[in-house]
């Protein structure tokens, strides 16, 4: 299932449901597009319920997980770049993406980038506006912690907001597994995706010119994305359809994943 290719001089990472098998490809593909600061490895009860004929790939973004980060100034387009050379990668025309949180940032550089390579989108606990400047000053005081604390720190200040109350509660392996896939990661990767993200521009006139099918899903208790925003983002978009998750957090995919997989399946069947 985890596969690499060469991209430059750096090495990206990727997992494959149909590495080295006969699934098809074609037009059903969906690359999923992980959260800040986790890795593909999150998709994974995803990529253990894949619909059938469906195939699905989920990168380590760079600088996470097992992927090189670019030299230079950290951009939110650099994954967009990543996408495009995966995609060809692959040597497939055009996929469709599902982005949760900053994955959706990183989808939304990915349409701006190469729509052409998108037929069809799922944005997941994300919203289209750039950071407020109150969002920029908490981005600065992260980016502070982790140079006291290293990743550690950010996970521990994370977690709470990542996940409900009941996700912690009922099901603390969950909390285990997030905590340790931050904690995986590297301190200058995660210093980078910071700063990707503090940079990204304004999707909003992006998010109400789609014409795609979209589908959008929230957690009802995410602390990060409110319900409100999703819905709002959610009127923004000509077609889609909304998905609201009881009892799931920020991260909607691993604290409900028997929802979240069955939304997916709906809409990809669709």
């Amino acid at each position: 299932m985890r596969a690499r290719f060469s991209l430059g001089s750096r090495s990206i990472s990727y997992l494959d449901t149909g590495a080295g098998t006969a699934v098809p490809t074609g037009d059903r593909v969906l690359v999923l597009l992980h959260a800040f600061p986790l890795a593909a490895t999150m998709w994974l009860p995803q990529m253990e319920a894949v619909p059938a004929g469906w195939r699905f790939v989920a990168p380590d973004l760079a600088g996470f997980g097992e992927s090189e980060d670019l030299p230079g100034e950290p951009s939110i387009d650099d994954y967009a770049v990543d996408f495009v050379a995966l995609v060809d990668h692959l040597r497939l025309a055009e996929v469709a993406v599902a982005g949760l949180s900053m994955g959706g940032y990183a989808a939304f550089a990915v349409l701006r980038r190469a729509p052409e390579r998108v037929r069809a989108l799922v944005l997941a606990d994300t919203r289209p506006q750039a950071d407020t400047e109150e969002g920029r000053a908490a981005r600065l005081a992260m980016l502070a912690r982790i140079r006291g604390g290293g990743v550690a720190a950010v996970a521990e200040d994370m977690i709470p907001r990542l996940l409900s109350a009941a996700t912690r509660a009922e099901m603390p392996s969950v909390e285990r597994e997030v905590r340790a896939l931050i904690e995986a990661n590297r301190a200058d990767g995660v210093r980078a995706g910071v700063r990707r993200i503090m940079g990204r521009p304004d999707s909003t006139a992006l998010v109400r010119g789609l014409e795609m099918p979209v589908l959008v899903i929230n957690g009802e208790e995410d602390a990060v994305t409110p319900v409100a925003a999703v819905r709002e983002m959610h009127g923004m978009i000509a077609g889609s359809s909304l998905v609201i998750i009881p009892g799931a957090g920020h991260l909607s995919n691993l604290e409900r994943p028997d929802t979240f997989n069955s939304a997916l399946a709906s809409f990809l069947a669709s």
